[in-house]
């Protein structure tokens, strides 16, 4: 009798410690930058050792150490963004899309009434007018998944293009010279003030306590327990008295909020300009920071820090060898291909079909 085994059936690990899955990481990153050095190698002729130097250099050489935290700051604010929403399974892919809005409306304001009221009020009006646009941004979708169960994978992602589109609009109507960037020279009012003499330290203190704040939230409060009952199932929050739908709104209102902070930081706190690429993908990678820290926002701090690292560090090695753009993407690709590959080595088990126990069942 011919068994019916699969060849390959995967399982559940259960049995790996914090301490093994944290050694696992480690070779996978080492691996990872062996097979950057070696590809890099190819193409350069320049010995492994000065390209993980220029990797380095890359993100924490001479006046970048500061930018490369507050980048991390940013990715970490907009991967905060979303987790709320994941935890309670809802896919939000539309983080892109909310910081877009966030940006734009903070561009709107410093546009419309910069010069006009006075540069505490602009920051407050700005504040307010970044979150409630991207806030509201992220309830329609979840209107419409509590109500009528629409795809919200779909309509999150779909709803980037749209504010991708506004934000075009506003580009031509703010500067009629055809430029694809409303700069500082039309944005000069409402910059957020130097902290210690330096820019950037208040956008990474905002993000600091917001990390603190949303790890209590997650943890300790009584919405953080509803978001998760919802997630693992709607019909046992039903069962013991949690609105459901509430619930969704709720959170990701919560989602769409941070991410318009986030937009607010990157315009008003930072590059004091507006474009549709402002968000630059960090949406998109914010899921894989937040997948990768197991959904904790303390965890993130790490995830976010070591894909800035290695972003920043693959750009310097692309422009210092003289290598087109797109090799930078190249070793950011290589790298996350270890990283998720190690993941799911450590979350999953591999069972191969072995010959001796098809001859067993044979018999």
């Amino acid at each position: 009798m011919k068994s019916n085994e699969p060849l390959i059936r995967i399982s559940k690990r259960t049995d790996v410690s914090v301490k093994t899955g944290i050694i696992v990481r480690i070779i996978a990153i080492i691996l990872a930058l062996i097979v950057c050095g070696i590809v890099t190698k190819v193409f350069t002729s320049d010995d492994p050792i000065s390209i993980y130097k220029t990797i380095v250099q890359g993100a924490f050489g001479q006046g970048r150490l500061l930018v490369t935290i507050h980048d991390v700051a940013i990715l970490l604010c907009v991967s905060l963004a979303v987790t709320p929403a994941f935890r309670m399974r809802f896919w939000n892919i539309g983080a892109e899309g909310q910081v877009l809005m966030g940006a734009l409306t903070t561009a709107m304001c410093m546009f419309y009434l910069g010069g006009k009221v006075s540069n505490v009020m602009l920051m407050i009006i700005m504040t307010v007018c970044a979150i409630a646009s991207a806030c509201v941004w992220a309830i329609i979708p979840a209107f419409f998944k509590a109500h009528w169960g629409t795809n919200e994978t779909l309509f999150t992602l779909m709803m980037n293009y749209v504010a991708i589109q506004l934000i075009e609009y506003f580009l031509k109507v703010a500067d009629k010279s055809g430029s694809n960037v409303v700069g500082p020279n039309l944005l000069s009012h409402g910059w957020f003030p130097q902290v210690f003499h330096t820019d950037y330290v208040l956008n990474i203190i905002i993000v600091a306590i917001l990390t603190i704040v949303l790890y209590i939230y997650l943890k300790q409060s009584k919405h953080g327990y509803e978001l998760l009952v919802v997630g693992e199932s709607e019909s046992t929050a039903r069962y013991i008295g949690i609105n459901v739908k509430k619930v969704i709104v709720r959170t990701m209102a919560l989602s769409g909020a941070i991410c318009g902070l986030a937009g607010l930081l990157i315009v008003g706190g930072a590059s004091h300009s507006v474009d549709s690429n402002i968000a630059g993908g960090r949406g998109f990678t914010a899921i894989m920071v937040s997948w990768l820290a197991k959904f904790n926002p303390v965890y993130m701090i790490l995830t976010s820090l070591l894909l800035v690292f290695l972003s920043r560090g693959a750009d310097e090695v692309s422009s210092k060898f003289g290598l087109n753009s797109d090799f930078s993407q190249i070793l950011t690709g290589i790298i996350l291909f270890f990283i998720i590959g190690c993941e799911f080595f450590i979350n999953y088990e591999l069972h191969f079909r072995t010959s001796k126990k098809e001859s067993k069942e044979d018999k």
